[in-house]
């Protein structure tokens, strides 16, 4: 973990504001280090630049707050929605995503009409399936 850490894939204002806990069980902070090291960081290296957690680990009452599904990743640790600090790069950031050896699914989530996506979803699990979506 060189880049991001587990305190910052845990943290989350909706949790803060509305007291709920959002703390992972210990199989979660051992698959949010997985995904850390087998995507987050080789994809921060590629990048050059600082990329922004903007929800990792949820906890199925968290989850259930930001109207996430009751299947995500999120939950299990497995997955992060992510954004460069600058989004002129958002783009950029896409395109270098694609070309990480493995990753289970790859989100361009809400995209504009170029393609860009609002922000990107990542996840990595035992049994990747490569998958490039556009949600």
């Amino acid at each position: 973990m060189k880049y991001f850490t587990i305190p910052e894939m845990i943290a989350s204002s909706t949790a803060k504001a509305k007291g709920i806990s959002n703390e992972p069980l210990i199989e979660h902070k051992v698959k949010l280090t997985t995904l850390i090291n087998k995507v987050l960081d080789p994809l921060r290296e590629a990048y050059g630049k600082p990329i922004i957690v903007t929800s990792g680990y949820r906890s199925p009452l968290l989850n259930k707050a930001v109207g996430g599904v009751a299947t995500s990743q999120h939950c299990k640790g497995e997955a992060a929605d992510i954004v460069p600090k600058n989004k002129k790069d958002m783009k950029k950031l896409w395109e270098l995503a694609q070309q990480l050896p493995e990753f289970d699914q790859l989100i361009n989530e809400k995209p504009d009409k170029k393609g860009v996506p609002s922000w990107i979803h990542i996840s990595y699990c035992d049994n990747n399936r490569n998958q490039i979506l556009t949600l």
